[in-house]
């Protein structure tokens, strides 16, 4: 059962599987917690926004649309919650400089023959490369989590933000060219 797709597991779920839940939580929960860690920055924070992040899917998984992404839908309920979690504490994770755009104004404008595919090619360690992202704003470390440890597409990455696919293009690329000013 745990090589059947999401869309099979969920379907199972709703006609009464309770073990197709299970291997739901088990195929997303590691995947969640790296990603939900990269918000929050915190162990023990992470932890409890991934368990409610599956309460959620649990309680509504009867409207998930079963024409769309599950992962999508789930990443999106966890960066939602994440987000929650942030504005309780009172420490949203952007930069009073950015505008709406994910442009901070106190950053320099890169080079136009920079590129900055380049980064991703260069032999880091994973250290070296999770301190260098930790540098980046939460909005730019969210981008490059979900594209390259996840493997969203940049359309799938809009939606699970609720941000158009042009903010999210161009805060990827600004992403990359602030990692690759970093090395």
């Amino acid at each position: 059962m745990i090589e059947q797709p999401d869309e099979q597991l969920v379907e199972a779920y709703l006609a009464g599987d309770q073990e197709a839940f299970s291997f739901l939580v088990d195929r997303y929960m590691k995947h969640l917690y790296n990603f939900v860690l990269q918000f929050v920055r915190d162990q023990n924070a992470a932890e409890d926004i991934v368990q409610e992040t599956f309460v959620k899917v649990w309680k509504y998984l009867s409207r998930f649309d079963q024409n769309k992404s599950f992962k999508t839908w789930i990443f999106a309920i966890a960066k939602n919650t994440a987000y929650d979690y942030l504005k309780k504490k009172k420490t949203l994770p952007f930069s009073l400089f950015e505008n709406e755009e994910g442009e901070n104004a106190l950053e320099n404008t890169p080079a136009e023959n920079d590129h900055p595919e380049d980064v991703l090619d260069r032999e880091a360690t994973k250290e070296e490369l999770e301190t260098k992202l930790a540098t980046l704003t939460p909005l730019y470390r969210t981008v490059l989590t979900l594209r390259y440890q996840e493997d969203f597409s940049l359309h799938e990455i809009s939606e699970i933000l609720d941000e158009p696919y042009n903010t999210v293009k161009s805060r990827h690329q600004r992403a990359l060219q602030s990692l690759k000013k970093s090395f």
